[in-house]
């Protein structure tokens, strides 16, 4: 990723999409959460507070490697489905690292590649009025 400012990501608890607000065409970077279905799939059979802990502590660090990944923007949306973004923030929020960030949430259905880059590009690109009086 370059030296942009803004950042768009969607995501959900599975996954989330890193799109750079550059110029055309922007791309997407993914980072996975390492608690796949797959990974839901083999705790079954073990107890309930043992699978509890394991997906405490594999979201925790997909957050944080998400914390990685936007440090070095300014202005970054969260969007998507699920409450994921919430806890994404309310993370962020706790780092002194962030306090400079600008963050915004914003709930969004699934959405293809495409659509993803629209959203980012529409939220970005919007004009920002100032009135003087």
């Amino acid at each position: 990723m370059t030296n942009a400012k803004n950042l768009g990501i969607w995501m959900d608890h599975a996954s989330a999409h890193l799109m750079e607000f550059t110029t055309d065409p922007i791309e997407t970077k993914t980072i996975a959460s390492k608690f796949t279905h797959e990974a839901k799939e083999q705790s079954i059979g073990k107890s309930e507070r043992l699978m509890h802990n394991k997906e405490q502590h594999e979201q925790s660090e997909y957050y944080k490697e998400l914390g990685n990944a936007i440090r070095n923007y300014e202005d970054v949306v969260l969007f998507g489905p699920t409450d994921a973004k919430v806890e994404l923030l309310n993370v962020l929020r706790a780092d002194h690292r962030f306090a400079k960030t600008k963050i915004e949430i914003k709930q969004a259905d699934k959405m293809t590649e495409n659509q993803q880059h629209a959203f980012v590009r529409d939220h970005f690109a919007k004009p920002h009025f100032h009135i003087h009086k």
